[in-house]
């Protein structure tokens, strides 16, 4: 009787431990509070939607991400702070940084703030979760699309709607 309990709770700790390592990895607020350090505000979808013109939005993805697509209006300035790249923005001005879940844009985000900026803020989910919520974005010509840019075939999974392009 305690040998075929034994295997019964080897069998059911096997399962367990295989289940666990087959299950999705994280989601992606589980992946937020894992890289970031939460040192730049968070903004959702929702709120970023309702104040849109308020704020200067920058895509902080590689260009092939953002030419595949965007939110609308947002200008390209790329993972790292380059002057070049970045438009004329007062210190107190509202910012919006975002990329694919919301980690590389936290980084970028930290960059305006050691410059100055005081009004910055990471869009929560990025534009996985703008996307998710119904929101619009729009391709390199500035039409709407579906197409998403998922940074990886592994990032991917944490997009609920679209099409996925790798």
């Amino acid at each position: 009787m305690i040998k075929g309990l034994l295997s019964k709770y080897f069998l059911l700790m096997t399962f367990t431990v295989w289940s666990g390592l087959n299950a999705q990895e994280d989601t992606i607020s589980e992946l937020l509070k894992k890289y970031n350090n939460q040192t730049v505000e968070y903004i959702t979808a929702d709120s970023l939607q309702n104040q849109y013109d308020q704020f200067v939005v920058l895509d902080t993805r590689t260009k092939k991400e953002y030419e595949v697509s965007h939110l609308p209006g947002a200008i390209w300035v790329g993972q790292r702070l380059r002057k070049s790249r970045l438009p004329e923005i007062k210190p107190d001005q509202k910012v919006v940084v975002y990329c694919t879940v919301g980690v590389r844009s936290e980084d970028f985000g930290e960059q305006l703030l050691r410059e100055g900026y005081k009004n910055v803020f990471n869009l929560y989910g990025s534009i996985f979760y703008w996307k998710d919520a119904g929101n619009e974005v729009v391709d390199i010509d500035g039409k709407a699309t579906e197409k998403v840019h998922t940074y990886s075939r592994k990032w991917s999974q944490y997009l609920k709607t679209g099409e996925k392009v790798y």
